[in-house]
């Protein structure tokens, strides 16, 4: 009788931690969940062993990340309308955008610019100042302290995010998985979930990292770190200006797309079901 070779058991970290975080009140019935991230140093980037990682990811980089607060959540699509019906600072804005409907499903079909414009609309709303995350305080806030390619540990599955866990049928020339690592295959749910799906949230109380959406950065793209600023602020030089960075993979992504170092470049001036974000809000200095 042949002998069967057993796949190691897959290990998610989950623990219980506290998190601070305010309420922005954005009208009578709707408010924005604010985690406090604190302040810290940390390797930027994906090591040369990390699976499906590339030059993008890399060298690896020390970061120091000043405190702020970020969004638990990729903006909602209540949350959208209720800052869209806010004075506007530059640039128009569509209150229904999105391709799947939702009140606590994320914004999408969102621009670049878009975005900016709701950060601006926000700040002079709260008197305080919001805006898109650097590149590196969106990875510094998805890591929460962890080294691991997930927040949760060295894989991914269908249960903790929402992502495309099936192996790719369309296209005959890629090999794209489902699955990562020793991690299992899973749901390709071909839209997207509410924020709030999963309950799964990371040491800074930051909830869908890992998919569900792309998250808009202030960085313009630049094709590896060589050079990256070391201060947590975000590269606006020296790259490709006709692209912006985005983050966390989607609904739509395979689970490498998903790590928290996974990076790529977007048309600011292009939306799709695919792209959303969320904002951080900057600690008063004392």
């Amino acid at each position: 009788m042949q002998s069967q070779t057993r796949k190691p058991k897959i290990k998610i970290n989950r623990r219980q931690q506290a998190a601070q975080y305010f309420l922005e009140q954005l009208n009578d019935q709707v408010s924005m969940e604010m985690m406090l991230i604190p302040g810290g140093e940390f390797l930027m980037g994906a090591p040369e062993d990390e699976l499906d990682s590339g030059d993008s990811k890399r060298p690896q980089h020390k970061v120091s990340v000043p405190t702020f607060f970020m969004g638990k959540y990729p903006v909602t699509q209540a949350q959208w309308r209720a800052v869209v019906a806010m004075p506007q600072v530059n640039r128009e804005l569509k209150p229904d955008l999105s391709c799947f409907k939702g009140d606590k499903r994320p914004v999408e079909r969102i621009k670049w610019h878009d975005a900016v414009e709701f950060c601006k609309r926000l700040s002079q709303h709260s008197g305080r100042k919001y805006r898109l995350p650097s590149e590196a305080e969106w990875e510094y806030a998805c890591r929460a302290g962890t080294t691991t390619p997930f927040h949760f540990g060295e894989t991914i599955t269908t249960d903790l995010a929402n992502y495309r866990g099936t192996d790719n049928e369309e296209y005959e020339e890629y090999n794209w998985s489902g699955s990562y690592g020793e991690g299992p295959k899973g749901e390709y749910r071909k839209e997207t979930t509410p924020v709030d799906k999963f309950g799964i949230a990371n040491d800074f109380g930051l909830c869908d990292m890992h998919g569900n959406v792309w998250e808009w950065c202030e960085d313009d793209w630049h094709k590896n770190y060589q050079n990256a600023p070391s201060d947590g602020s975000a590269w606006v030089s020296g790259g490709d200006s006709d692209l912006h960075v985005i983050r966390g993979g989607s609904w739509n992504s395979y689970p490498n797309n998903c790590c928290s170092a996974a990076r790529n470049g977007y048309n600011p001036e292009f939306g799709n079901y695919n792209n959303g974000f969320r904002v951080v809000c900057m600690v008063p200095r004392t």
